[in-house]
């Protein structure tokens, strides 16, 4: 990722604090978004990031095990629509919430509840015997992804503080696209090879997030107030619009502080038409690979999820000294690519060209997610970033949640080619634009400091 939007002097000193190892002062307190941070030993970066691996692995945990609730409770696919769109719902819903009370209140105050909301749709997924219990699963699913999205990715910031906001911002997007693909992964194999499919993933995955419970409880955060404030803080507070923030609603379509609108619509152009793609790839796949291989394998179909998004993480990390726009621009490539490899594997029965639309589609959205966060972590300040983070996946996952269910009935009603490649081609337009823009954007937007390693 490219530069975070510091002074060189302070970027000299935020190399050094990557190498120090003193605890913070105020290592149990929690902080709402005051600043401060940046002596927390690395290994404390990492694992505060952990939270947000655990619900991800939650949100797709549940994707390859709804043939086997369809053959043991009976619904339609319609009914499966309105099972999925139930997890949408909740997510906005929690994201026009988490993100302002976060800033406010604190970061644990939000993730505890959201991860008692994961522990809860455990239990419910685990046992569950109706469409409603499905539903209200996904609904606390939904809540709790929409909190740790928003006060999960701020807290990673705030632990690493302002000279590791290059690091924060990396290991939180690559946490929440190695959960995304290893939560179908690992329910693919546990429902497969161990007893009792359904309650063995989730009893699993209760344990992973009864470990992200303890990570926030230890989470060394700021207190707020505390601590050194960046320039971006400095410049929120002398001009640069904190009005809203500090004053509005508690309930609101979150955003961003004024004159930084241009970050989160190019973050926005890259990143929604990334995670739509990957969305896409994620519902469609197991019906290609059940077509095209003649299996219907939950292994074979989490793999190649995993594989999607273990990609959408090592591009990540590929990348992460290039500038902004360049990664940006290459991920609305991947993103355009894909969906023409994906066309291309429904017109000619090509089990490899739909393997690898699912990683340039994984390559896309990781680069739309690590440009996005990082414009946003570079010019938000501290007290407004987990509302930040929330406007940026409000207009990534609105598209991801609505685009893949009208395809669905579009396919339907037209036939699976001639639908996917309806979606396919509108999503690589879409992926072509958000790239021209990021290009024709002036580099002080995209990389306001690119003297920043």
């Amino acid at each position: 990722m490219s530069g975070t939007g510091i002074s060189p002097a302070s970027s000299t000193a935020g190399r050094a604090a990557n190498r120090t190892v003193s605890r913070p002062a105020s290592s149990s307190a929690d902080g709402g978004g005051g600043g401060g941070g940046g002596d927390a030993p690395l290994r404390w970066v990492w694992l505060a990031a952990w939270p947000i691996t655990a619900v991800f692995v939650l949100s797709n945990a549940a994707t390859p095990l709804y043939v086997l609730w369809q053959r043991d409770i009976g619904f339609s696919r319609g009914t499966l629509t309105v099972v999925f769109a139930c997890y949408i719902v909740g997510l906005v819903g929690s994201l026009l919430v988490s993100g302002v009370l976060s800033d406010r209140i604190g970061r644990k105050p939000v993730l505890l509840p959201a991860l008692g909301l994961a522990l809860a749709a455990c239990l419910v997924f685990g046992t569950a015997g109706s469409v409603a219990a499905l539903i209200a699963a996904r609904l606390f699913t939904g809540v709790a992804v929409g909190a740790v999205v928003s006060a999960g990715m701020a807290a990673v910031t705030d632990v690493a503080g302002p000279g590791r906001r290059r690091t924060a911002a990396l290991l939180a997007s690559c946490a929440m696209v190695f959960g995304a693909g290893l939560g179908p992964l690992l329910a693919g194999v546990l429902s497969e090879l161990a007893p009792g499919p359904t309650s063995t993933v989730f009893a699993v995955e209760a344990v992973l997030l009864a470990l992200a419970v303890l990570a926030v409880l230890r989470m060394p955060l700021p207190r707020p107030g505390s601590g050194r404030t960046d320039r971006n803080d400095r410049n929120d507070r002398t001009g640069h619009g904190g009005e809203r923030g500090e004053r509005g609603g508690w309930i609101r379509v979150p955003g961003v502080p004024r004159g930084r609108g241009r970050q989160l619509a190019l973050g926005v152009a890259v990143f929604a038409p990334g995670i739509t793609a990957t969305s896409f790839v994620l519902s469609l796949g197991p019906s290609l690979l059940s077509g095209l291989l003649g299996t219907t394998s939950r292994i074979v179909a989490g793999s190649m999820a995993f594989a999607m998004f273990l990609t959408a993480t090592g591009v990540q990390f590929a990348v992460q000294r290039l500038r902004r726009r360049t990664v940006l621009a290459v991920g609305a490539a991947g993103t355009a690519l894909g969906m023409l490899a994906l066309a291309a594997a429904v017109h000619a029965g090509s089990a490899g060209a739909l393997l690898a639309a699912a990683l340039l589609a994984g390559a896309g959205q990781g680069l739309g997610q690590l440009g996005g966060l990082s414009l946003l972590n570079s010019t938000v300040p501290p007290r407004r970033l987990a509302e930040a983070n929330a406007a940026l996946n409000v207009g990534g996952y609105l598209p991801a949640g609505l685009l893949p269910v009208s395809a669905g009935y579009l396919s339907d009603a037209a036939g699976l080619t001639a639908g996917t490649t309806a979606f396919a081609a509108a999503l690589a337009a879409l992926a072509v634009l958000g790239g021209l823009l990021v290009l024709t954007a002036p580099r002080r937007t995209t990389d306001p400091d690119s003297s920043d390693a």
